[in-house]
Formats: C-alpha cells, structure tokens, sequence
C-alpha cells in the first residue's frame, strides 16, 4: 500500500470513483495538471497502491527522449505485446511497424491509435487495465497524439487512462480534468511537520510555508538543503535557498554537494532517457567511474542504480542535466555514444554522438543522415526531421547544409509542424541550391500555402512549382500540375487572380509530355482540355483516363488521385464508373489504414449512395466520416450530411449545416464548399415546391465557380439541373432555357444514360409537348443508377399530367413517384407527389416510424453496420472504438428492441 498522502482529500475521491468505474466495466480517462512538484506523481503512486487489484501500465515522458516516436507508447505496451495476434492484420502491422518489429509502410497515426486501443482492451480481458502516464509534456509528440486518441475513443473496455501533464495541450482538449493546485496552509504545515527533524521556531515555518507557496515537492525538500542553523531562530532563512525560483534548484544544490563521480555519474542517466543500468555502467567505465560512486547519489535520495535506474522525481533528471558544464554534456553523450551498440541501436548511438559533437562534424551528419532513412522507414516522420536538422546543424559545406536543411523541412512538412518548415526553408535557401532543390523549395511553400488556406495564392504557388519543375523533374512537374488543378477547383472563385482553373489548366498544356501517357497523365490532360477548351474537348480524354486507372498504380498513387478521378466520373455523368471508383477510394482507405484521406473518399462515396436512392447506406458512411473526423480532428466540412438533410427534406438540419459550411469554406478560402453549400440549398427547396429560392441557390451555385460554360466537375453538373426545373416552374423562362441548353450541349457529349435522361426531363420541363420527353428520360434514367432522379423523373410527368386533367395517368405516374419516394427516405420530394396525388383524387400511405427513435445515435449506428454483417472488430474499427465497446451497445439495442440476436435486426431496422 502507497503510504498515505497528506491532504488532497478531493482529488484522492475522484482517482477513487475513476478506480471503481473501472473496476465496474466501464472505462475513464483523466489529466491530472499542475506546476512542477504539486504532487501528480504521488498521486499516481498512491491510485496505483490503492488498485492492487488492477493492471498497472506505466509511461513517462524524458525531455531527451521527445525527438524519438512511439518511445512513450513501447514503454506502455511492452508487456502486452503477446496480445498482437488478435488485432486485426492493419492494425498489427502498423504497431509492429512503430515498435522496429518489422519493416513495412509509414503507419498512420490513427492506425497506431485503434491499435493501442485495441491492445488495451484486449489486456484489460482478464483483470481491469490502469495505464499511467507521467510528465506527458516531455513525452514523443507522437505517443501524445497516440494516447490522447485512445482516451478519447475508450468505451466500456475496463479501461483507466490517467496522464499527468503540467498544461494540459491542444491534444487533451476536452477530456475530464483535475487541477492539483497548491496545498492549503494546513495542510502545508503538517506535510512540512512531518519530515522535519527538530524544534522550528512557529515564524520561521510560516515564512517557509509562504514562500513554499503550497508546492509539496518545495516543502520534502527544503529540510534535505537547509543546515541546523539555517533554522535555529530563522536568521539565515530568507537567504538559505531561492525557493522563489523553483524546486529544480533545490535538486541542483543537492546533486552540487556530491562527490565529482557521482555527479558525472548522475549526469550520464540523465544524458540517456531508456533508463538502462547497462548501458549507463558501460558508459561509466568508459570515464573511470566506478560503483563506489552510486551509493553516494541513492544516499542524496536524487536517483537509484538497480534494474533500471530510476530517478527521484523527473525534476532531478533535468537538474542534473541542466546544471553540468558543457564540456561535461559533451563528454557524457561520447561515452554513452560509444556505449551504445552500433548494431542494436545505432539511431540512439547516432544521437548521442550528435549531441556530443562540439562543432561540425561531417561523420555525425552522414550518421544521423542514415538515421533518418531508417526512421522514416518505421514510420517517424518526426524523427527523421529531428534527425535531419540537427545534421544539417553539423554540417559545414554549404551546398550540403542546405540540402539536408531541405530535406528536414520536407519532413517536418509531413508532421504538420509548419513553423519547422518555414525556418527550415529560410536554411535551406540561405545556402547553394541546385535547380532540382529550388523546385523542391517552391513545392514546400505551395504545399505549406495551401494547407494554411485552400483558396488564395496556393494554386498559383504550385503552377509556379510545376513551372521550375518542368525542365529538372519532368514527372513531378506534371504531378504538381494535378495538385495546383485540384487546389484551383477547390478554391473555385476564391482563389487568387491568375489561380483560377482555366489559367491554371492553361499552364498545365505546357508541361512535358510523357513518355507513356497513364491514368494520372490522361487526367491532366483531359482537365486542362475541359478548362481551356470546353466540355467535349475534354471528354473523350477524361473517358480514357477513367479507363486506364489502377493500370501500374500503387495504392497510395490511386489513394492521392481517387478524388479527382471521381470528379471526372461525375463529370461525364458516368454512374457505373463513379460506383466503382467511390467504392474503391473508400476500401483503400479502410485497407491501407489511411484514416487522413478515409474521411473524403466516406464523403465521395456517400453522395453516389444518395444519387443511387441508398439514403440508409449514405447515412451509415455519413455517420462513420463524422466519427473519423472527430478522431483525426480533420477539418472536412459536412458535405455528405448537408446533402443527406436536403435529401430527406429535413429544412431546420440542412439549413443549420448550410450556415455551418459557409462559415468554415470560407475562413479556409475552399469555395467549392460555398458551392455545394447553394446546390444542398437548391435541392432542399425544389422537394419543398419553393421554386424562386431554389432557383436563386442553384444559380449563386453556378456563378461561384466562376465558369459560365459548364467546365467546374461536379456541382455544375448537379446545380444547372436544379436551375432547370426551379426556373421552369418558378415562372423564369429564359433562365431555365439557357440553363436546359448547357445541359443538353453537356449530354450531347457525354451520350450516356444519366446525362440523356436528365436533359430530355430538362426539355421536357419547357417543352409545348412533354410526354414524348418525359418518357424518354424514364427510359434513359431507368437504365441507370440514379434512381432518386428516375423517382422525380415520373413526379414531373404526374404533375404535368394533373395539370392536364388526365387523372388516371397521373395517378400512376404520381403513385410510382411517392413509392419510390417514399422508400428511399426523400421526405419533402415524397410530400410533394402525396399532395400532388390526393388533388387527383388519389390517397397515398405513410411510412409508419421505425422503433429504432429510442436507440441513440451510436446505437443505431452501430446496429446499421451489424445489419450489413460487419463484425465485432470491423464496427470497431469503422468507429473508432474497442470491440468490447461494440458488444456492449449491442446489448443495449438488442434490449431495447426486443431482440436476442443480430439475425433478428432486419426485422426491427428500416
């Protein structure tokens, strides 16, 4: 049992109900935050001694440690590693990958993520799981982002995740918090009675305990540095120590009275952060330090030499450190460079022997240069940056200096520290660049333009990019072209004068041509000709892309070009390809564990499932790409649910998302979001028969892009046939006339069933004599898979019908439009054809309510996914939680519903 803590009566009951809950099945995460000494780690101890019962997991961050990844996570799941043959096979590679088990891919960090957090569930299986994690501010980045995933997806695994950070950071925002402040004056004074050693006079102690301001560490270690007569009367008091200035100093006056041995002996465990006896002996060997000079530094209570060396608290550590002389520092990092085996652990051993370098050194920089490659193969970005600066810090050829400063800051890119990146481009630009690295250069500041604001100058950035490209790199410069087209149209009319897509296809006509035009060169090509010359220009090449993709391209190419090549599918009105391709995009996704793209490519999918008439499928995708934008914290905006609402006629939800995009697309200079945002509108207001509104969204759709001809894949396409029908039967002639023409100059080109079908529906809508066209389309689009269109393809003529009195056809028409309608979930489209068929005299049922309105949102999610069949672990992994959480809602729907099994949910579920 941990002795007993002095005070802290309230944060002991809340680490006690933590304790329970887990002990209950449930599972609770928890930052204990606080200033240097206030006690976190005793609290940490004392939950530990209080939960014999439990699974104790422990983690600390070491300040030197904070440059190498997933060093806190294998301090964590070192002993449960036997438990990596039930994770599913994604997620086991990606863990084996991180620990050096094995080579393979970079592993996403969200991969790592349900890793971890399907590594604890699995531990937690015999005996409730406790993991505790201390001074997580000098912890790796990358185990931060890790664990603070996991604590924000724990269920009902049995699972206790307790940090203990100084300010808790951005990436705990919003988890359960408990400040350790200081303690009360009473409390001081009793936890200082009890370690002093004699009779204090009553104004010494209140002065000690004033300037102790409450700090427990301040109050155990003040009697340890002040002598008897600094006490006796308090005379020498005010000067004794500077308690004013921090606990670390008392550890540093310590760590001054030992022996010269000991403190170089103190200094090398503070040098090395694995805590390995071994090594620092080894070390220490190495400088004449001997084992007589251990005793002293466990006599000072400062640190202890057994199976690992273990220090008194972390501030001693950086105390030790902190305090010696360079040259100490210097040689302390020699020896255990030299220490340390070149075969085992040579990234560390470079490490060292770069922080042991006094001034340049050309053979550390090589060394920490193959370092680099090394942990960029294990998936450490940030260590191949960290790596790759401090080599360039060594190294003296200006030429080499800046290269490596470049490839650190293509690095430092790809970990998202963008402040990195920009002074690391200052280096390398300071010094001697070749054409090819000038590029690189340019490329960087592109990417870095486009990740701070997708609109403004990005596009033109990378055009520039491409542009210097071209003659030192020509495959990249056409690739760069395809970033700076996908970036115009994202920015739409937002982008910057000269950034717009036209220009931007204009400048991608003078890029190099290949030596053997593939999917990814097909599509520049076809883009540039569609923006530059027109849509039919652009046709058949875009038609020869579609046709040619996935031929000799890896996964993480199709997984970079996906997007775009789903535009071009929508595009040419190619339902068949663009099923294919939005089904593709999202099983790479899930397949590669590539959860930073998953949440576009379940966006993508999600409105082909809406335009197919699968509204329940597309809610499901909607609701997992909401759950791995929160996971991620991305930043997409909510296209697929903005389009749901307007789907389903649900006004109050789709216009609060509508205001939700606009605001968001905006800040971030992304105005096909503002463009989605007006055709969402449209299609809302079209099903609500409010034909003026509906015709002004699809028309301010229109013009954001800029482009009159029709060129803007995607929302063009869907906007001018909203504009059709609202300005027809809003009484606007001319406007649905011209808008019905650049449809049909678009179908004419396209020729497939989908464009044909809408552009006879579109005539039909202006048209002396209708029927013909009206059942034209139906018969284009019933080839098709756009069924919701097919739906209001027969409300249209059912309505025109009425108009005409021929009720029995309209009854028909009408009657076949509502089921469909009705069936897929089209609310307010549904209510249009129910009126529409009672003024013929006809009646139309309701769709009775689902008994599902008491699940809760998880819920019903995760019945849905069960009702396709997905299992335990593939739920889980779909949503970001733990198996055992997946079980445990389970119960609850199937209790709710009245069911006993998954095989009885088709009957209860919509």
């Amino acid at each position: 049992m941990a002795p007993e803590l002095t005070g802290r009566r309230a944060e002991r009951a809340a680490l006690d109900r933590l304790v329970e809950a887990v002990r209950a099945g449930e599972s609770r995460a928890l930052v204990l935050h606080g200033e240097p000494g206030a006690g976190k780690t005793a609290l940490l101890e004392e939950l530990a001694g209080r939960a014999p019962d439990l699974r104790i997991a422990r983690a600390a961050g070491v300040q030197w440690e904070m440059e190498l990844p997933f060093a806190g996570l294998h301090q964590l799941c070192l002993p449960m590693l036997d438990g990596l043959g039930g994770l599913p096979a994604p997620q086991r590679d990606a863990l084996r990958t991180a620990f050096g088990m094995s080579a393979g891919p970079v592993p996403d960090r969200l991969l790592l993520g349900l890793a971890v957090l399907g590594l604890l569930a699995d531990a937690a299986d015999d005996r409730p799981l406790l993991c505790l994690i201390d001074d997580l501010q000098w912890l790796d980045r990358t185990s931060a982002r890790v664990l603070a995933f996991v604590a924000r997806r724990l269920g009902a695994e049995s699972v206790g995740l307790v940090f203990a950070d100084r300010e808790p950071g951005d990436d705990l925002a919003g988890l359960p918090d408990l400040e350790i402040g200081p303690l009360r004056d009473e409390e001081a004074r009793e936890l200082l009675d009890s370690v002093l050693t004699g009779p204090l006079d009553e104004r010494v102690r209140d002065q000690i305990i004033a300037e102790a301001r409450g700090n427990c560490l301040a109050l155990l270690e003040l009697p340890r540095v002040l002598t008897a007569a600094d006490l006796a009367g308090g005379f020498g008091l005010p000067g004794a120590v500077p308690l004013s200035g921090g606990v670390e100093e008392i550890f540093r006056r310590r760590a001054a009275a030992l022996p010269a041995a000991s403190r170089r002996l103190l200094l090398l465990a503070a040098a090395d952060p694995t805590g390995d006896p071994a090594l620092v002996w080894r070390a220490a060997g190495s400088l004449g330090i001997g084992a007589e000079a251990a005793p002293p530094v466990a006599d000072a209570d400062l640190a202890e030499f057994g199976t690992r060396v273990r220090f008194r608290h972390s501030l001693v550590r950086s105390a030790a450190y902190r305090s010696a002389a360079p040259s100490e520092r210097l040689a302390a990092h020699r020896a255990l460079a030299a220490a340390s085996d070149p075969r085992l652990d040579p990234d560390r051993r470079a490490w060292h022997r770069a922080q042991g370098a006094a001034g340049p050194d050309e053979d550390v920089a090589g060394e920490l240069e193959r370092s680099a490659g090394r942990a960029r193969a294990r998936g450490g970005p940030a260590a191949a940056a960290a790596f790759l600066e401090r080599a360039a810090a060594l190294t003296l050829d200006p030429a080499r200096r800046a290269g490596r400063a470049l490839d650190a800051a293509l690095a430092k890119y790809e970990t998202g520290a963008y402040d990195a990146v920009r002074n690391l481009l200052a280096v390398a630009e300071a010094g001697p660049l070749d054409e090819l690295q000038h590029a690189r250069a340019d490329l960087v500041r592109a990417r870095l333009a486009f990740v701070a604001n997708r609109g403004g100058d990005a596009p033109l950035l990378l055009v520039e990019a491409a542009g210097r490209l071209a003659p030192v790199d020509a495959a990249l410069a056409r690739t760069t072209y395809l970033d700076a087209l996908s970036a115009a149209m994202f920015a739409g009319r937002l982008a910057s004068p000269g950034g717009g897509a036209p220009e931007v296809a204009a400048a991608a006509r003078t890029a190099p041509p290949p030596p053997v035009e593939r999917a990814a060169d097909l599509l520049l090509s076809g883009l540039a000709a569609n923006f530059t010359e027109g849509y039919a220009a652009g046709v058949p090449i875009l038609r020869r892309a579609l046709a040619a993709f996935g031929d000799g391209m890896s996964a993480d190419e199709e997984l970079r070009r996906l997007w775009l090549f789903n535009e071009a599918a929508l595009h040419l009105w190619d339902d068949e390809r663009w099923d294919a391709l939005s089904a593709r995009y999202v099983h790479l996704a899930r397949t590669t564990g590539a959860l930073s793209e998953l949440p576009l490519a379940l966006s993508t999918r999600a409105h082909m499932l809406m335009f197919a008439g699968d509204l329940a499928t597309a809610a499901s995708l909607t609701d997992e790409g909401t759950a791995v934008t929160e996971a991620t914290g991305g930043n997409l905006a909510p296209y697929s649910a903005m389009a749901l609402a307007a789907f389903r006629g649900d006004a109050d939800e789709a216009a609060a998302l509508v205001d939700r995009t606009r605001a968001e697309v905006a800040r971030r200079g992304e105005g096909i979001g503002t463009a989605v945002a007006e055709w969402t509108t449209a299609v809302l207001r079209n099903g609500l028969g409010d034909y003026p509104e509906a015709a002004a969204a699809a028309q301010r759709a229109l013009d954001h892009q800029r482009y009159p001809e029709l060129r803007y894949p995607g929302i063009a396409n869907w906007a001018v046939v909203e504009l059709v029908e609202a300005a027809a039967r809003g009484g606007s002639g001319e406007t649905a006339a011209d808008a019905r023409d650049r449809l049909a100059e678009m179908a004419g080109a396209a020729r497939t069933g989908w464009a044909l079908g809408l552009a006879a529906r579109s005539r039909a809508l202006l048209s002396d004599d209708p029927e013909p066209l009206y059942r034209e389309a139906i018969a284009h689009l019933g080839r098709t898979r756009v069924r919701p269109e097919l739906a209001r393809a027969h409300l249209l003529y059912g309505e025109w019908l009425r108009r005409r009195r021929r009720r029995t056809d309209a009854r028909r028409q009408l009657r076949t439009a509502h089921g469909m309608l009705e069936a897929m979930g089209m609310a307010a489209f549904a209510e249009r054809a129910r009126r529409e068929l009672l003024a013929t005299g006809g009646t139309a049922r309701k769709r009775t309510v689902p008994a599902t309105t008491e699940l809760t949102a998880q819920e019903a999610q995760i019945a849905r996914l069960a009702l396709e069949g997905l299992s335990n672990p593939e739920i889980a992994t779909r949503l970001f939680i733990s198996s055992r959480t997946v079980q445990y809602h389970l119960r609850k729907v199937f209790a709710k519903l009245g069911i006993t099994s998954r095989s009885q949910l088709d009957r209860v579920l919509p």
